[in-house]
């Protein structure tokens, strides 16, 4: 699953930073996770960066509109990293 960012979110800027795949950038009120993008930082780390250092309890929450199984998540890494 792809990860989002809900309305909980009060736009502290410490999220956008840390994502190693740039899928974080802002939306119109509050930040955003793009799908395509978001790998929930496998291949990089053992858990999102960006729900680690994320002030707000469950402001970041797996994306039930974009399951995706561990193996799928990581060919997506593969791919961003050019790896593919």
């Amino acid at each position: 699953m792809a990860l989002l960012i809900t309305d909980k979110c009060i736009n502290c800027d410490m999220c956008d930073p840390e994502c190693p795949n740039d899928a974080i950038s802002m939306g119109d009120d509050i930040y955003e996770i793009d799908p395509a993008r978001c790998t929930e930082c496998k291949g990089h780390y053992e858990k999102p960066t960006c729900q680690s250092v994320c002030p707000i309890t469950n402001c970041i929450i797996l994306d039930p509109d974009h399951v995706e199984t561990e193996e799928a998540l990581l060919e997506k890494f593969v791919v961003l990293q050019g790896m593919a």
